[in-house]
Order: C-alpha cells, then sequence, then structure tokens
C-alpha cells in the first residue's frame, strides 16, 4: 500500500486549481496567505445601511452593511456596538450582525459617531 502524501488525484468534479496550502478551489481559498489584500481606507464620512434577518423560529439578526473592508476598522466597531447593546454578535467581511433587533439603539451609537445611517 503506498504512503497517504504519495497519491494522486484521479477525477475531480471541481474545476481550476487547486491551493497546495489548504486544499480548497484557488478562487475559495481559505488560507492566510491568499486572503491577505489591501484593506480599504476607512472614508470620512461613513453610510450605514441596517436592516433586520429572520433565521429560524424566533431568531432576530440586525445587519449594519455598507461598511469599508478593513477588519480592523469592522472588528473595533463590532466590540464597541455588542458591548454598548449587550448582545452577541460578529464581524463578517462586509457587514456586522448582532443578535436581536438592536435597530434604535444602534442608528442611535451611529448617529453619534457622525455616521449617516439608512434603514
Amino acid at each position: 500500500m503506498q504512503p497517504m502524501n504519495s497519491r494522486r488525484l484521479i477525477y475531480s468534479t471541481e474545476r481550476g486549481s487547486v491551493c497546495s496550502v489548504c486544499g480548497w478551489p484557488e478562487k475559495d481559498c481559505r488560507c492566510s496567505s491568499r486572503n491577505d489584500a489591501p484593506a480599504e481606507k476607512v472614508p470620512a464620512k461613513i453610510a450605514a445601511r441596517l436592516r433586520i434577518e429572520h433565521r429560524g423560529p424566533g431568531k432576530t439578526v440586525t445587519l449594519i452593511e455598507g461598511l469599508p473592508r478593513n477588519r480592523r476598522f469592522l472588528e473595533d466597531v463590532t466590540r464597541a456596538l455588542k458591548k454598548s447593546c449587550g448582545s452577541g454578535g460578529r464581524a463578517g467581511e462586509e457587514a456586522i450582525e448582532l443578535q436581536g433587533d438592536q435597530r434604535e439603539r444602534v442608528r442611535e451609537i451611529l448617529a453619534a459617531k457622525g455616521w449617516r445611517v439608512k434603514g
């Protein structure tokens, strides 16, 4: 029997090349070496969009979209919002998700920062 590392791929339904580090297709690569895209600069005036999603029975999530794609900025804003709203949440790639219907509180907080808030 051959060792695991000497086996080769015989057939695959995926198209394109595969990342040698993480094994995902290159367009969906999950390793940090591929995701080092430069962060967007944070503009002076930010226009955020608020909306609500219902996920599953009784699960409500507040989404804050339209923010710059800057990971550190999103994490800092998420941390401040979670603390002031007293809820859980996470910073995604393009949006911030907070648990529960937090629209009114988030609108107040972001307006106090000088952001324009829609929704």
